[in-house]
């Protein structure tokens, strides 16, 4: 699946933003107005202006929308749950799909309406992303790390979609190296 530089943009927010409060977890990483505007710096939205408690309020229920994408997404009965979510969240953001060529990126299309609101702009431009990944045949990329600790969500863009965890680095490896030392004990015993 091609996947160009925007919705690759839009799939790497979504699931940040999902992740400010990791399934299972007691925390919440949009805690304040200032943990957004970190958020929207971290992914590099444009055309935010001054965020306020009433934005942070309307992203956390956009965030729980898309976390119900992510708890969909490796159930083919609830492909239909998956469709209504993103149509929904897609209708609701007034999306109005436009041709720009902003900050030194190419021309690209935007889907939200200008002067949107940053909940509207996510749920417009994230619900069009992950909504290419379900035209696409390609819903089970959506996932969580299979770390029993950890949970959190990512979009597998493998080629051979075999992603397992949301960073091999951390999850993945302390899981290896748990189960090396736990071979080597065993063989001492």
């Amino acid at each position: 699946m091609l996947i160009n530089h925007d919705t690759r943009c839009a799939l790497d927010a979504v699931v940040d933003l999902v992740n400010t409060a990791p399934e299972g977890a007691d925390r919440d990483d949009l805690a304040d107005v200032a943990a957004l505007r970190r958020f929207v710096e971290r992914n590099d939205i444009s055309d935010i202006g001054t965020l306020g408690e009433r934005d942070l309020i309307a992203v956390r229920a956009v965030r729980a929308r898309f976390a119900e994408v992510f708890a969909a997404a490796g159930n083919e009965a609830a492909a239909r749950r998956t469709a209504e979510l993103l149509n929904a969240m897609i209708a609701a953001a007034g999306t109005t799909p436009r041709l720009t060529d902003h900050d030194g990126y190419d021309w690209h299309v935007h889907y939200f309406a200008p002067g949107a609101s940053l909940a509207d702009h996510l749920a417009a431009d994230c619900g069009m992303a992950l909504a290419f990944l379900v035209v696409g045949g390609e819903r089970e990329r959506l996932r969580r790390c299979e770390a029993p600790d950890c949970r959190h969500a990512f979009v597998d863009l493998s080629r051979n979609r075999s992603r397992r965890y949301c960073d091999s680095r951390t999850c993945g490896n302390r899981l290896h190296v748990a189960a090396y030392r736990a071979r080597r004990r065993e063989a001492a015993s």
